[in-house]
């Protein structure tokens, strides 16, 4: 659970500052396929790679940590990822509608709001047929 909040913090981090997987990877000595790995979870980011993440996107270590809390156990305290806000893929058009929606009045949010909802609808719709 911890690497795959990891992974989706990496990811979003990356998206928001506009790289792909390919520039994170040169900047790591590694593949693209092993940042989407990294990313999925699939594999445990060490240590120094964190480390290097953190530097190459310049921010704290502990960034790639927010969210997750220390749930006691019997015997033994294990850390578990609170769910995350949102629960869609991270991609560059979802992080930028969550970048623009704050410029918006409140009226135009709902707006948008408005037309989101019924375009997912519409698609629920169409694909009913």
């Amino acid at each position: 659970m911890v690497d795959r909040h990891v992974g989706r913090r990496v990811c979003e981090k990356r998206i928001a500052l506009g790289f792909n997987q390919t520039e994170l990877g040169r900047a790591l000595g590694v593949t693209f396929q092993q940042v989407q790995k990294y990313e999925k979870g699939a594999n445990r980011i060490s240590a120094s790679k964190l480390w290097d993440i953190a530097r190459f996107f310049r921010v704290d270590i502990g960034y790639f940590f927010e969210g997750l809390v220390a749930a006691p156990q019997p015997g033994m305290a294990e850390l578990q990822a609170q769910p995350f806000e949102h629960d869609f893929p991270a991609t560059r058009q979802t992080i930028e509608i969550g970048r623009l929606a704050p410029r918006l009045s409140s009226r135009q949010q709902k707006l948008v709001l408005d037309l989101m909802r019924e375009l997912t609808a519409q698609g629920e719709d169409d694909g009913a047929d």
